[in-house]
Protein backbone atom coordinates (compact mmCIF):
# COMPACT_ATOMS: atom_id res chain seq x y z
CA UNK A 1 0.00 0.00 0.00
CA UNK A 2 1.46 3.40 -0.94
CA UNK A 3 2.30 5.71 1.95
CA UNK A 4 1.11 9.31 1.81
CA UNK A 5 3.31 12.27 2.66
CA UNK A 6 0.79 14.45 4.47
CA UNK A 7 2.79 17.61 3.79
CA UNK A 8 2.49 16.91 0.06
CA UNK A 9 -1.31 17.24 0.16
CA UNK A 10 -1.74 20.54 -1.64
CA UNK A 11 -5.47 21.31 -1.81
CA UNK A 12 -8.96 20.41 -0.69
CA UNK A 13 -9.62 19.22 -4.25
CA UNK A 14 -6.83 16.66 -3.97
CA UNK A 15 -8.33 15.47 -0.68
CA UNK A 16 -11.76 15.09 -2.27
CA UNK A 17 -10.25 13.19 -5.20
CA UNK A 18 -8.35 10.83 -2.90
CA UNK A 19 -11.38 10.15 -0.72
CA UNK A 20 -13.49 9.39 -3.78
CA UNK A 21 -10.81 6.94 -4.89
CA UNK A 22 -11.33 5.20 -1.55
CA UNK A 23 -15.12 5.13 -2.00
CA UNK A 24 -16.02 8.11 0.16
CA UNK A 25 -17.85 11.05 -1.40
CA UNK A 26 -17.26 14.23 0.64
CA UNK A 27 -18.79 17.63 0.09
CA UNK A 28 -16.53 20.67 -0.37
CA UNK A 29 -16.76 21.75 3.26
CA UNK A 30 -15.67 18.38 4.63
CA UNK A 31 -12.84 18.05 2.11
CA UNK A 32 -11.59 21.50 3.11
CA UNK A 33 -11.76 20.69 6.83
CA UNK A 34 -9.78 17.48 6.30
CA UNK A 35 -7.17 19.28 4.19
CA UNK A 36 -6.64 21.93 6.87
CA UNK A 37 -6.50 19.36 9.67
CA UNK A 38 -3.82 17.39 7.82
CA UNK A 39 -1.66 20.36 6.95
CA UNK A 40 -2.03 22.15 10.28
CA UNK A 41 -1.59 18.89 12.23
CA UNK A 42 -4.70 19.61 14.26
CA UNK A 43 -7.39 17.20 15.49
CA UNK A 44 -10.61 17.33 13.49
CA UNK A 45 -13.86 17.39 15.46
CA UNK A 46 -16.80 16.14 13.41
CA UNK A 47 -20.29 16.64 14.78
CA UNK A 48 -23.56 15.59 13.23
CA UNK A 49 -26.47 13.22 13.54
CA UNK A 50 -25.74 9.48 13.69
CA UNK A 51 -25.29 7.87 10.29
CA UNK A 52 -23.94 10.81 8.31
CA UNK A 53 -20.51 9.21 7.78
CA UNK A 54 -18.35 10.73 10.54
CA UNK A 55 -16.69 7.47 11.61
CA UNK A 56 -16.09 6.41 8.03
CA UNK A 57 -13.96 9.54 7.48
CA UNK A 58 -11.30 8.15 9.83
CA UNK A 59 -11.35 4.70 8.22
CA UNK A 60 -10.91 6.16 4.76
CA UNK A 61 -8.11 8.47 5.93
CA UNK A 62 -6.24 5.47 7.34
CA UNK A 63 -6.56 3.65 4.01
CA UNK A 64 -5.33 6.73 2.16
CA UNK A 65 -2.46 7.65 4.47
CA UNK A 66 -1.30 4.06 4.80
CA UNK A 67 -1.05 4.07 8.60
CA UNK A 68 -2.94 1.90 11.08
CA UNK A 69 -6.50 2.71 12.05
CA UNK A 70 -6.87 2.98 15.85
CA UNK A 71 -10.32 3.43 17.37
CA UNK A 72 -11.17 4.59 20.86
CA UNK A 73 -14.89 4.07 21.45
CA UNK A 74 -16.05 6.40 24.21
CA UNK A 75 -18.72 5.54 26.75
CA UNK A 76 -19.86 6.70 30.16
CA UNK A 77 -17.26 5.80 32.78
CA UNK A 78 -14.32 5.27 30.42
CA UNK A 79 -11.01 5.85 32.20
CA UNK A 80 -7.25 5.67 31.74
CA UNK A 81 -7.08 1.89 31.92
CA UNK A 82 -9.43 1.54 28.94
CA UNK A 83 -8.11 4.50 26.97
CA UNK A 84 -4.36 4.75 27.62
CA UNK A 85 -2.73 1.78 29.31
CA UNK A 86 -2.95 -0.83 32.04
CA UNK A 87 -0.69 -3.54 33.41
CA UNK A 88 -1.15 -7.19 32.48
CA UNK A 89 -1.65 -8.46 36.01
CA UNK A 90 -2.06 -12.09 34.94
CA UNK A 91 1.33 -12.10 33.22
CA UNK A 92 2.93 -10.27 36.15
CA UNK A 93 1.58 -12.90 38.56
CA UNK A 94 2.81 -15.69 36.29
CA UNK A 95 6.24 -14.05 36.22
CA UNK A 96 6.33 -13.98 40.03
CA UNK A 97 5.28 -17.60 40.37
CA UNK A 98 7.83 -18.67 37.79
CA UNK A 99 10.56 -16.84 39.73
CA UNK A 100 9.45 -18.56 42.93
CA UNK A 101 9.20 -22.00 41.33
CA UNK A 102 12.67 -21.80 39.82
CA UNK A 103 14.21 -20.42 43.00
CA UNK A 104 15.36 -17.25 41.26
CA UNK A 105 13.26 -15.10 43.59
CA UNK A 106 15.45 -16.15 46.54
CA UNK A 107 18.49 -14.36 45.11
CA UNK A 108 16.73 -11.20 43.98
CA UNK A 109 15.81 -8.20 46.14
CA UNK A 110 12.22 -7.05 46.41
CA UNK A 111 13.01 -3.82 44.53
CA UNK A 112 14.64 -5.72 41.68
CA UNK A 113 11.67 -8.07 41.42
CA UNK A 114 9.24 -5.15 41.35
CA UNK A 115 11.31 -3.50 38.63
CA UNK A 116 10.96 -6.66 36.56
CA UNK A 117 7.19 -6.63 37.01
CA UNK A 118 6.91 -3.09 35.67
CA UNK A 119 8.83 -3.79 32.50
CA UNK A 120 7.37 -2.60 29.21
CA UNK A 121 6.61 -6.18 28.15
CA UNK A 122 3.86 -6.26 30.78
CA UNK A 123 2.36 -2.97 29.60
CA UNK A 124 -0.96 -3.26 27.76
CA UNK A 125 -1.18 -0.37 25.32
CA UNK A 126 -4.68 0.98 24.83
CA UNK A 127 -5.68 3.17 21.85
CA UNK A 128 -4.26 6.52 23.00
CA UNK A 129 -0.86 5.08 23.88
CA UNK A 130 -0.83 2.99 20.68
CA UNK A 131 -1.40 6.17 18.65
CA UNK A 132 1.26 8.18 20.48
CA UNK A 133 3.98 5.49 20.64
CA UNK A 134 3.37 4.15 17.14
CA UNK A 135 7.04 3.93 16.16
CA UNK A 136 8.24 4.09 12.58
CA UNK A 137 6.14 4.26 9.45
CA UNK A 138 3.21 6.47 8.52
CA UNK A 139 1.26 8.05 11.35
CA UNK A 140 -1.81 6.21 12.56
CA UNK A 141 -5.30 7.64 12.28
CA UNK A 142 -6.78 7.83 15.77
CA UNK A 143 -10.56 7.88 15.90
CA UNK A 144 -12.00 9.12 19.21
CA UNK A 145 -15.56 8.04 18.53
CA UNK A 146 -18.61 9.56 20.23
CA UNK A 147 -16.68 11.70 22.70
CA UNK A 148 -20.00 13.15 23.86
CA UNK A 149 -20.73 9.84 25.60
CA UNK A 150 -17.71 10.20 27.91
CA UNK A 151 -17.84 12.24 31.10
CA UNK A 152 -16.29 15.65 31.73
CA UNK A 153 -13.23 14.27 33.50
CA UNK A 154 -12.26 12.07 30.58
CA UNK A 155 -12.79 14.92 28.14
CA UNK A 156 -10.38 17.07 30.17
CA UNK A 157 -7.85 14.24 30.21
CA UNK A 158 -8.20 13.81 26.45
CA UNK A 159 -7.57 17.52 25.98
CA UNK A 160 -4.30 17.17 27.91
CA UNK A 161 -3.22 14.25 25.72
CA UNK A 162 -4.01 16.12 22.49
CA UNK A 163 -2.12 19.19 23.67
CA UNK A 164 1.35 17.62 23.49
CA UNK A 165 0.81 14.01 22.31
CA UNK A 166 2.65 12.48 25.24
CA UNK A 167 1.77 9.99 27.96
CA UNK A 168 3.65 9.40 31.19
CA UNK A 169 3.68 5.92 32.70
CA UNK A 170 5.14 6.49 36.20
CA UNK A 171 6.90 3.12 36.37
CA UNK A 172 8.56 3.48 32.94
CA UNK A 173 8.69 7.09 31.77
CA UNK A 174 7.17 9.35 29.14
CA UNK A 175 6.09 8.26 25.68
CA UNK A 176 6.03 11.10 23.14
CA UNK A 177 4.93 11.01 19.53
CA UNK A 178 7.78 11.64 17.10
CA UNK A 179 5.10 12.36 14.53
CA UNK A 180 1.60 13.18 15.80
CA UNK A 181 -1.20 10.85 14.77
CA UNK A 182 -4.00 12.09 12.56
CA UNK A 183 -6.86 12.55 15.02
CA UNK A 184 -10.56 12.50 14.20
CA UNK A 185 -12.96 13.15 17.08
CA UNK A 186 -16.67 12.52 16.52
CA UNK A 187 -19.73 13.60 18.45
CA UNK A 188 -23.44 12.91 17.95
CA UNK A 189 -24.12 15.92 20.17
CA UNK A 190 -26.01 14.05 22.86
CA UNK A 191 -24.38 16.74 25.02
CA UNK A 192 -22.25 19.77 24.23
CA UNK A 193 -18.53 19.13 23.94
CA UNK A 194 -16.57 21.60 26.08
CA UNK A 195 -15.24 24.75 24.45
CA UNK A 196 -11.67 23.90 25.47
CA UNK A 197 -11.71 20.74 23.36
CA UNK A 198 -13.35 22.55 20.47
CA UNK A 199 -10.63 25.21 20.57
CA UNK A 200 -7.99 22.50 20.32
CA UNK A 201 -9.64 21.04 17.21
CA UNK A 202 -10.74 22.16 13.81
CA UNK A 203 -14.52 21.82 13.64
CA UNK A 204 -16.95 20.68 10.98
CA UNK A 205 -20.66 19.87 11.15
CA UNK A 206 -21.48 16.92 8.90
CA UNK A 207 -24.89 17.23 7.26
CA UNK A 208 -26.96 14.50 5.71
CA UNK A 209 -26.00 14.50 2.02
CA UNK A 210 -28.23 16.23 -0.49
CA UNK A 211 -30.07 13.97 -2.92
CA UNK A 212 -27.51 14.22 -5.71
CA UNK A 213 -24.63 13.30 -3.43
CA UNK A 214 -26.60 10.51 -1.78
CA UNK A 215 -27.31 9.01 -5.19
CA UNK A 216 -23.57 9.12 -5.86
CA UNK A 217 -22.84 7.45 -2.52
CA UNK A 218 -25.36 4.67 -3.18
CA UNK A 219 -23.99 3.91 -6.64
CA UNK A 220 -20.40 4.06 -5.33
CA UNK A 221 -20.95 1.77 -2.34
CA UNK A 222 -23.60 -0.49 -3.91
CA UNK A 223 -22.82 -0.73 -7.64
CA UNK A 224 -25.42 -3.46 -8.10
CA UNK A 225 -28.16 -0.86 -7.52
CA UNK A 226 -29.37 0.76 -10.73
CA UNK A 227 -29.02 4.52 -11.11
CA UNK A 228 -32.79 4.76 -11.49
CA UNK A 229 -33.56 2.99 -8.23
CA UNK A 230 -30.74 4.85 -6.43
CA UNK A 231 -32.31 8.18 -7.42
CA UNK A 232 -35.71 7.07 -6.18
CA UNK A 233 -34.38 5.69 -2.90
CA UNK A 234 -32.42 8.91 -2.21
CA UNK A 235 -35.47 11.05 -2.93
CA UNK A 236 -37.77 8.92 -0.76
CA UNK A 237 -35.24 8.88 2.08
CA UNK A 238 -34.92 12.67 1.98
CA UNK A 239 -38.70 12.97 2.35
CA UNK A 240 -38.79 10.42 5.16
CA UNK A 241 -36.09 12.33 7.07
CA UNK A 242 -38.42 15.34 7.12
CA UNK A 243 -41.21 13.44 8.90
CA UNK A 244 -40.00 14.27 12.41
CA UNK A 245 -38.70 10.80 13.19
CA UNK A 246 -37.11 9.73 16.45
CA UNK A 247 -34.08 8.43 14.53
CA UNK A 248 -33.83 9.65 10.92
CA UNK A 249 -32.08 7.13 8.66
CA UNK A 250 -28.38 7.60 7.97
CA UNK A 251 -26.47 6.98 4.80
CA UNK A 252 -25.64 3.39 5.77
CA UNK A 253 -29.35 2.62 6.17
CA UNK A 254 -30.11 4.20 2.81
CA UNK A 255 -27.51 1.97 1.14
CA UNK A 256 -28.95 -1.12 2.89
CA UNK A 257 -32.44 -0.18 1.75
CA UNK A 258 -31.35 0.23 -1.86
CA UNK A 259 -29.60 -3.14 -1.73
CA UNK A 260 -32.65 -4.81 -0.20
CA UNK A 261 -34.96 -3.47 -2.91
CA UNK A 262 -32.48 -4.56 -5.58
CA UNK A 263 -32.53 -8.10 -4.15
CA UNK A 264 -36.31 -8.01 -4.58
CA UNK A 265 -35.72 -7.22 -8.29
CA UNK A 266 -37.25 -3.75 -8.02
CA UNK A 267 -36.37 -1.17 -10.65
CA UNK A 268 -38.86 1.29 -9.18
CA UNK A 269 -40.16 1.84 -5.66
CA UNK A 270 -43.03 -0.58 -5.09
CA UNK A 271 -45.20 0.39 -2.13
CA UNK A 272 -45.67 -3.17 -0.85
CA UNK A 273 -41.93 -3.80 -0.94
CA UNK A 274 -41.20 -0.43 0.63
CA UNK A 275 -43.44 -1.29 3.59
CA UNK A 276 -41.93 -4.78 3.89
CA UNK A 277 -38.35 -3.46 3.91
CA UNK A 278 -38.78 -0.47 6.21
CA UNK A 279 -36.80 -2.37 8.84
CA UNK A 280 -33.64 -1.88 6.80
CA UNK A 281 -34.16 1.89 6.79
CA UNK A 282 -35.81 2.64 10.15
CA UNK A 283 -34.78 0.97 13.40
CA UNK A 284 -37.64 2.09 15.65
CA UNK A 285 -41.18 0.73 15.44
CA UNK A 286 -42.63 4.17 16.10
CA UNK A 287 -40.74 5.64 13.14
CA UNK A 288 -41.92 2.84 10.87
CA UNK A 289 -45.50 3.41 12.00
CA UNK A 290 -45.22 7.14 11.36
CA UNK A 291 -44.04 6.50 7.81
CA UNK A 292 -46.85 3.99 7.20
CA UNK A 293 -49.43 6.47 8.52
CA UNK A 294 -48.02 9.24 6.34
CA UNK A 295 -49.22 9.72 2.77
CA UNK A 296 -46.69 7.15 1.63
CA UNK A 297 -48.17 6.81 -1.86
CA UNK A 298 -47.51 10.49 -2.56
CA UNK A 299 -43.96 10.25 -1.25
CA UNK A 300 -43.22 7.28 -3.49
CA UNK A 301 -44.89 8.88 -6.51
CA UNK A 302 -42.75 11.99 -6.08
CA UNK A 303 -39.64 9.84 -5.70
CA UNK A 304 -40.43 7.85 -8.84
CA UNK A 305 -40.92 11.11 -10.73
CA UNK A 306 -37.33 12.14 -9.82
CA UNK A 307 -35.84 9.34 -11.91
CA UNK A 308 -37.94 10.39 -14.91
CA UNK A 309 -37.00 14.07 -14.74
Amino acid sequence: MPILDINAVDSAKSVAKALRAHRYLPDDGLATAIFLALRLHRPLLLEGEPGVGKTEVARVLADWIGGPFIRLQCYEGIDVSQAVYEWDYARQLLHLRTAEATGRADGVSTDELEDELYHERFLVRRPLLQAIAHGDGPPPVLLVDEVDRADDEFEAFLLEILADYSVTVPEIGTFSALEPPVVVVTSNRTRDVHDALKRRCLYHWVEHPDQAREVGIITMRAPEVSARLAAQVAAATASIRDMGLYKPPGVAETIDWARALTLLDDEDLVEAHVIDTLGTLLKYREDQQRVRNHDLSSVLSAARAVSRS
